[in-house]
Order: structure tokens, then sequence, then C-alpha cells
């Protein structure tokens, strides 16, 4: 079976990001365009931090691809800093700025961060060398890469979309959205949230929390529609395919959880309530064809 895998490199401060992306078949056709758009995308959103208006984000390829066509070889590509020129000397691959570097050096870790424990284990003097790795800058090579595979869903006729549920407490109670209502998401809305009566309220509950110093907490939820029955497997732990989209997804700094489908409605009552409600709305898959004497559950 031939899985995509893959690999980032690079610092947030660096000067750029590297992704290699492996098993994508020979022949697709690469709409750069596309990419750029899904990248701008990551960029987009209200109270966003600086360091997202400084960078302008623009994917070179650099290997994989020939006249627009992928190759079937390992994909290259490389996303430049624009903001290493404010770090130059401190996080240059070579040598360095002693009086710079011992300036910019991170002496406390940042409560929730990777910094003390990566500081830990890998033995570094300054917290820097985990920070800069750890930064949710490193996301953008995974957007570059994830473009891709937009692309070839899209050749399956899989379509992913993906839209803000709730910020802090606004939007909480709001019930899981529909295909349709994750179709009527505005990406050029200030936060592209799903219920658009909110978008106000939320507006204003973070230039509040801005104003206070403080940040907030929120849920986004993404529905792949068109996905055929059988992808992944019951045979082995490491290739159920909820367990994969989990992982995935608490890989990306600042997520600490995930629900497939309804499953914290589902912890909250019987089975029979539950079970009766995925079978009325089919769960956006296509119906399966029974093979011998399957019977309707």
């Amino acid at each position: 079976m031939r899985r995509l895998r893959l690999t980032t490199a690079g610092e947030s401060h660096g000067p750029g990001l590297t992704a290699i992306l492996q098993g994508l078949p020979a022949g697709l056709e690469v709409d750069t365009d596309f990419i750029q758009r899904e990248l701008a995308r990551r960029q987009h959103g209200f109270g966003r931090g600086r360091r997202m208006q400084i960078e302008q984000d623009q994917v070179e390829i650099r290997g994989g691809v020939r006249g627009g066509i992928t190759l079937g070889s390992p994909i290259g590509l490389w996303i430049p800093n624009r903001d290493f020129d404010n770090w130059r000397g401190v996080m240059d691959p070579g040598e360095l700025d002693e009086e710079k570097s011992e300036q910019r050096r991170l002496r406390s870790p940042r409560p929730g961060h990777a910094d003390l424990a990566g500081g830990i284990k890998y033995l570094r003097r300054d917290l820097r060398d985990v920070l800069e790795r750890a930064s949710a800058r490193e996301s953008v090579a995974r957007v570059a890469a994830g473009a891709f595979a937009k692309l070839l869903l899209a050749e399956l006729g899989i379509e992913i979309r993906s839209g803000v549920r709730s910020l802090g407490p606004i939007g909480a109670d709001r019930p899981i959205p529909t295909w349709e209502e994750m179709l009527a998401v505005d990406d050029t809305s200030p936060l592209r949230a799903i219920h658009r009566d909110l978008e106000d309220q939320m507006v204003a509950l973070v230039e509040q929390m801005k104003n206070e110093g403080d940040t907030l907490g929120g849920a986004v939820t993404v529905i792949a529609h068109g996905v055929p029955a059988g992808l992944g497997t019951h045979v082995h732990w490491d290739e159920k395919l909820d367990g994969r989209l989990s992982q995935a997804v608490m890989s990306v700094p600042a997520v600490k959880a995930v629900e497939i489908g309804s499953a914290l409605a589902a912890a909250s009552g019987p089975g029979r309530t539950t079970r009766s409600s995925a079978t009325s709305r089919g769960n956006g898959t296509a119906p399966l064809t029974a093979p011998g004497d399957w019977k309707a559950v």
C-alpha cells in the first residue's frame, strides 16, 4: 500500500521551511495558483499575530514536478521566511553573532509550550533552539504539502471544507454543521465562521481579549465529502483511519482535542439515540452494496 509521507525542516526565524512529500502518483496536474491560495488562507483571520502580517508566503517547487505534472518522485518544496532578515546573526545555519545571539537567548520556558521538556531532552542552553522548531510557523510547510494532497483528492471526487465552529463560549452549543452549511462558509470573512450570525460577536470577543492581553480557544470543523467506504483498516491499530487522522491533527501546535463525528454527543447519551441519528443523517457516506447475506441493522 502506497502512503503519503511528509517530512518538514526549518526553524521559525531561520532562512525558510522545507517540505518533502513522498507517495504522490505520477501524472497529477499541479495548480500552482491553488497552492498559493491555500497558503494565503493560512495567513487569513481576524486577530492574527504580527508575524502573519510580515510574511507573504510563496512556495517554490524544487523537485518532483516537471512542466506542471508530478513525476512520481518526492516533491520538494521551499518557503522562504521574510522575517529572517531581522534575525541574521542569530538564526543563521552558519556562524552566529555571539552578542546578538546572547541578547535574544531564551532563558525562561513558556508555560504550556515545549520549551522546558525540549531543553531538558536535547540539553540546550538556549531554549530558542526548541521554540524555533515548536513554533506554529512550521505549519506553513504542511499547508503547502497539503495543497498537493487536496489536488489528488479532487481527482478522486473528494472535497474538503472547513470553518470556525466556536470561539470561546460563542457557538459552543451549536450542533455539528451539515455539508451544506460548510459550503456556505465565506473564506473572505474575518473568521470564516460556520454560523455567520455569530461572527460579529466572535470578532468583538477577540478585540476584548486582545485589549485585556489575553487569548482565546476555539473549535474548527473539517468535513471531507465524497469519501468512499473502506479507507483505513480495522485489522492493524496503526492503520485505523480515525487514529491516523487524530494523530495528524493533534500534532498541530495548540490543538489539544479531536472529535470524530458526533463523539461528544455520543459520550453524553445512550447508544441507541446516537446510532439512530447517524443513520438518519447518512453520515455523508455513499450507501454500501451488501455482499452475500448482509442484513440491514
